[in-house]
């Protein structure tokens, strides 16, 4: 049995990225491949605890340091308790965020420096990070526009002005630029079914050879399952 490949999904507020992320989760489960969909900040009981109190109350609940380091704690758990042992069972890891939101969130929205940012990552995390990222990109009117549509409450985050939704964007594109070979920046616009046709094509393009080796032992696995005994 192989590791499973961890894959994360990133993107400002209203981009879609939580919905492609369950498409793709079934989209992997059409080839026989076994996958956790988890959410940052969140996936474990503990790390939801922590993200009720980022999500919820005033923007001022929080100054930013403490802000990132609350992020990092459910993230240091939340790797620990989920990430890691489903990664060593060989199943493939979806994350709806991971620490890219802390530096576009935290970093470029909120003025941390990336500097910082970076040493708490090292600290906390040390040298795992995601086979892939995908980045879905809208711009801020389009997302505000959205969340208008959902009829939502609004938590601590998607409440902020439109000034610091499009540092965080910007963002997002410097991290993007900054690491192109694990980032995939997309054009989050149109529809969901483009949008994931769009998905696909990347997953195909960046990993299709762990795609193709995952395909065939799921279905090795199924031949040997359904083998009589002594077979």
């Amino acid at each position: 049995m192989t590791a499973g490949k961890f894959i994360t999904v990133e993107g400002g507020e209203g981009a879609g990225k939580s919905t492609q992320a369950k498409r793709l989760q079934d989209w992997l489960a059409q080839r026989g491949i076994r996958s956790l969909l988890t959410r940052e900040p969140g996936g474990t009981v503990e790390a939801e605890e922590i993200r009720r109190l980022l999500i919820d109350g005033p923007n001022e609940r929080w100054d930013p340091l403490t802000e990132t380091l609350l992020h990092f704690a459910a993230r240091r758990i939340h790797i620990d308790r989920a990430i890691l042992p489903a990664l060593a069972a060989g199943k493939w890891v979806i994350c709806d965020r991971f620490a890219d939101s802390t530096m576009a969130y935290q970093g470029y929205g909120l003025g941390i420096e990336p500097d910082v940012i970076a040493q708490i990552y090292e600290i906390v995390i040390g040298d795992i990070e995601p086979d892939l990222t995908i980045i879905f990109d809208l711009p801020i009117e389009a997302a505000f526009t959205r969340l208008t549509e959902r009829g939502e409450t609004l938590d601590r985050y998607e409440r902020r002005d439109r000034e610091f939704h499009q540092r965080v964007r910007d963002g997002f594109h410097q991290v993007a630029a900054d690491a192109p070979s694990r980032c995939c920046l997309l054009d989050a616009s149109g529809d969901q079914d483009h949008v994931a046709q769009i998905v696909e094509s990347i997953l195909t393009d960046r990993l299709g050879a762990a795609i193709s080796a995952a395909t065939s032992e799921a279905g090795t696995s199924e031949v040997a399952a359904e083998a009589p005994n002594g077979a």
